[in-house]
């Protein structure tokens, strides 16, 4: 097999086995919360510290990647993601199994930061596209596949076992990378930008911990307006630096690119768009329609599945017509897709609900992989790895905002128009005041993935061709 395949194949398994895992364990919840006998507050950082870890350490670990070489910060981010699921496997605790998945979402972040760039140093430009699709495909079969497994483990298994499962594959593709990878690295040195990196990590944790846990303290409470001042001075104190030193975590010069800039806000909008619905459907379909466990998990791969089918082919269109025309209709269409879930009903029928799913599912495909291509093509190769972790940190953020934006939103128009009841207390009587609260959401989610039709017209068109783009500036950078 050509060289560049067996990277790919390595890649790919990293991408669906964090995925997947992810996916799996939103489905364990419950079984962990009953056998650990904790409340839903502390469960809740099961999910968050991930999260929180993934999108802190990304750009760090992009950086790093470019000075110390991709392939060994790969590999690491594989040892450290199976020493964290061995630890969340073994866990007997909650405190424990939050410190362990907080070390699995280090390894996370160090794999994350590194996919799209080693993907793009091995693929010549005509083909990136194409295989950026294909690891989004991968993506979308991690988070489709997720709750099947899972119920099948936590049916005939206890809920450890969604962890011990990542342990062989990631030892086996650990042992495989030594063999697959270039001993002779392509590395931009310089120095580490160790101060950057504090201050992007607490203005990261800063703002992800306001956004999530904002619905319980209140968006304007102390707690929450701490983490907002501690996000935004820190985010202050990264630009100052980065102004002052050779060599800052990101080069001030790359928000300079119009199309490293443009894309990476539209992708952020478009995944807080998309999650807004991703958040809400599952109480939808269980609360509202009454839908069944398995029923509700079918209908919520439908938006996975057409990810799964259509990523692929929009990598490769991208590689013929370009990313503008793809990534605007990708949007668009996704706009549309919550416009439309803001009709839902409790009599729609399952066809009617699908086929909104699907709609947000092709616009979504239709814009991550071309989005993708055009932001790792508009920089220097010896940039690669921070923008890979660029992308990665646009997308957790975006999933953060939305989660944050949709239960804000509905919570406070629930329980003002329940006079203080909560969700935990819905009863079939309370359909018209879920439904209220879930056609504002949806709003919000349709008015946001405008807010990204605009973001993603005002970057323009690329000069010709992106493959032409590509040529050019790597021609320039040899």
């Amino acid at each position: 097999m050509d060289k560049k395949w067996q990277i790919f194949l390595l890649v790919a398994v990293s991408v669906f086995m964090s995925t997947l895992d992810s996916s799996i364990v939103n489905v364990a919840l419950p079984y962990i919360m009953a056998d650990l006998s904790e409340g839903m507050g502390g469960i809740q950082w099961v999910v968050t510290v991930y999260l929180l870890f993934v999108s802190a350490f990304l750009l760090t670990f992009g950086r790093l990647s470019d000075i110390a070489g991709r392939p060994r910060i790969y590999r690491v981010g594989f040892g450290v993601f199976t020493l964290g699921s061995f630890l969340c496997a073994s866990s007997s605790a909650l405190e424990w199994l939050i410190l362990s998945r907080a070390v699995q979402g280090l390894g996370a972040s160090m794999l994350m930061a590194c996919s799209p760039a080693l993907i793009t140093d091995v693929f010549e430009p005509e083909n990136r596209g194409r295989a950026l699709g294909l690891v989004g495909a991968c993506v979308a079969a991690g988070l489709t596949l997720g709750p099947v497994t899972g119920g099948i483990l936590l049916e005939y298994f206890s809920w450890p076992m969604i962890f011990f499962i990542n342990i062989p594959v990631g030892v086996a593709a650990l042992v495989c990378s030594w063999s697959v990878f270039d001993t002779k690295e392509s590395v931009s040195g310089g120095s580490m930008d160790f101060a950057g990196s504090l201050f992007l990590i607490f203005m990261v944790s800063g703002m992800v911990i306001g956004l999530v846990r904002s619905p319980e303290w209140g968006f304007f409470s102390f707690r929450a307006m701490g983490c907002w001042i501690v996000g935004l001075g820190c985010g202050a104190g990264f630009i100052y630096h980065a102004r002052r030193i050779a060599h800052p975590l990101i080069d001030p010069g790359l928000f300079k690119i119009r199309m490293f800039v443009f894309p990476l806000a539209s992708a952020m909008i478009l995944f807080a768009a998309l999650f807004t619905l991703i958040f809400m459907m599952p109480f939808y379909l269980s609360l509202v329609c009454g839908f069944s466990p398995t029923l509700t998990g079918l209908t919520m791969i439908v938006p996975f599945l057409v990810l799964l089918v259509i990523s692929p082919v929009s990598g490769a269109l991208s590689d013929r017509l370009g990313s503008s025309e793809l990534c605007l209709a990708g949007m668009g269409i996704l706009a549309l897709a919550l416009a439309s879930a803001a009709d839902l009903s409790p009599a729609t029928g399952l066809y009617g609900i699908s086929w909104r799913m699907a709609m947000a599912g092709l616009g979504t495909a239709l814009f991550i992989s071309p989005n993708s291509t055009a932001v790792m093509g508009a920089v220097p190769v010896l940039h690669r790895g921070i923008a890979s972790g660029a992308l990665a940190t646009a997308r957790n953020l975006g999933m953060v905002i939305g989660v944050a934006l949709a239960s804000g939103i509905f919570t406070r128009t629930f329980i003002g128009l329940t006079q203080g009841l909560g969700l935990d207390r819905y009863t079939p009587e309370m359909s018209g005041f879920f439904m209220d609260g879930f056609k504002f959401t949806m709003a919000a989610g349709a008015g946001a993935a405008v807010l990204g039709v605009g973001v993603t017209l005002a970057r323009g068109r690329e000069p010709g061709s992106i493959n032409q783009e590509i040529t050019h500036k790597e021609n320039k950078d040899e």
